[in-house]
């Protein structure tokens, strides 16, 4: 009996994972598109805050060209986001607000546990502080995330994601 409930619990999850996403009720602060398997609006997969706060957040504590001394992060792992959305391909190009663009590969989610923060020190980020989204490596785990290649690929402002 207990097997069969276990078994059941992990159908109903992926099910979850699979087709068709929750809208979001707020705000849309992220957009998904490209190769991509689960949406939730016309060939795209669309988020506000409580949909990726849905997802499970993260924290950790990095230092950062940004910012003085160690800085707290909490947002959601790209991977998982990636994972929910059905992304397959090689890399994702990630634009801003601003139109920055940066291209990632999406090998780097798994590899170094990178996030997508929608907090630092406990408060949501707003625009002008970097937010409301914004890629964040764990720059102090790995000596090799401390160089210009990762800073660049570190985009705040983040609003758009194509998965190619």
């Amino acid at each position: 009996m207990r097997l069969i409930a276990m078994l059941l619990s992990v159908v109903i999850s992926t099910q979850v994972w699979a087709g068709t996403l929750p809208k979001p009720e707020g705000k849309v602060l992220l957009t998904l598109t490209g190769n991509i398997a689960n949406t939730n609006a016309d060939g795209k997969a669309v988020f506000d805050t409580a949909s990726l706060e849905k997802l499970g957040m993260m924290s950790f504590q990095t230092t950062s060209p940004w910012y003085n001394g160690r800085t707290t992060f909490t947002g959601i792992s790209l991977q998982k986001l990636m994972d929910y959305v059905g992304a397959k391909g090689s890399v994702v190009k990630v634009t801003a607000l601003n139109d920055y663009t940066t291209v990632i590969p999406l090998s780097d989610f798994k590899k170094y546990n990178v996030m997508l923060a929608l907090k630092i020190n406990g408060e949501y980020m707003r625009v002008r502080d970097k937010g409301p989204l914004f890629i964040v490596y764990p720059y102090d785990s790995v000596p090799e995330l401390n160089n210009q290649v990762y800073y660049s690929r570190s985009a705040w402002q983040v609003s758009r994601m194509s998965i190619e």
